[in-house]
């Protein structure tokens, strides 16, 4: 993995501005794979949900809608027989201290799932790895209060800052996953970055194909918590 993880951070900061600047002036993407809208408040509902919040990478920038990693994830329940409801929390640019300001309103609902992917923009603009550790142990423990199962997904930083930074970033996840027994994902582009046939022309987003590498990433995570979840109703029932 160290060899594409090179190739990913070294295309990170030469299209950097795709995802850790929200506020330039971008090229649009082409029609037929538009940038996501900004992040709605989801509808009202009384079906369980499963809450995926995250930046452009679940956003996902470049995609039409129903290729992004939550709308697959939203299919594959669908055809499993499971009756939740997958909301995409996802804001392009978003770091975890953004995450965090809108963890609130993203869970209300009966959220049972939340599936956490920040990171990569604190990682880009070199954003202190203690205050990402902060931000990251403010939303699991806001979520796990309320009863809700967390899947954390790594995430790698770009080499610039130094090799000291990049592990104390990547080692952050790692220590928030034992520290709170939360289902972890090591790093959500695994298989995908650094692949250009994977990647959108900007070398940092999954394409529809390296979206769909991601939701069977995510959902080999993932399901092992619905069938619990199933199987503890099923016995409290009794």
């Amino acid at each position: 993995m160290g060899r594409l993880l090179f190739r990913l951070v070294t295309l990170m900061l030469l299209a950097s501005v795709a995802c850790s600047q929200p506020d330039v002036v971008r090229t649009p993407p082409e029609p037929e794979t538009p940038a996501p809208a900004a992040l709605e408040r989801p509808a009202p509902s009384d079906a369980p949900r499963i809450v995926f919040l995250g930046d452009s990478l679940t956003a996902g920038y470049g995609l039409p809608k129903e290729a992004s990693v939550p709308s697959r994830i939203q299919d594959r329940l669908r055809e499993n027989g499971y009756p939740h409801e997958v909301v995409n929390a996802g804001v392009s640019g978003d770091t975890s201290a953004g995450g965090l300001s809108r963890l609130d309103w993203s869970l209300e609902g009966d959220v049972q799932v939340l599936v956490i992917e920040l990171g990569a923009n604190d990682g880009l603009r070199g954003l202190p790895v203690a205050s990402l550790k902060k931000n990251l142990t403010e939303i699991i423990g806001r979520a796990q209060a309320r009863g809700i199962r967390v899947i954390l997904t790594g995430m790698e930083a770009p080499p610039n800052f130094g090799a000291a930074y990049t592990s104390e970033f990547r080692d952050v996840y790692r220590q928030l996953a034992r520290e709170h027994d939360v289902t972890f994902v090591p790093f959500y582009l695994e298989g995908v970055a650094g692949i250009p046939s994977l990647n959108i022309e900007d070398g940092i987003h999954p394409n529809a194909e390296g979206s769909r590498i991601i939701e069977k990433t995510v959902w080999s995570a993932l399901e092992p918590l619905l069938v619990k979840q199933t199987a503890d109703r099923k016995t409290s029932s009794r």
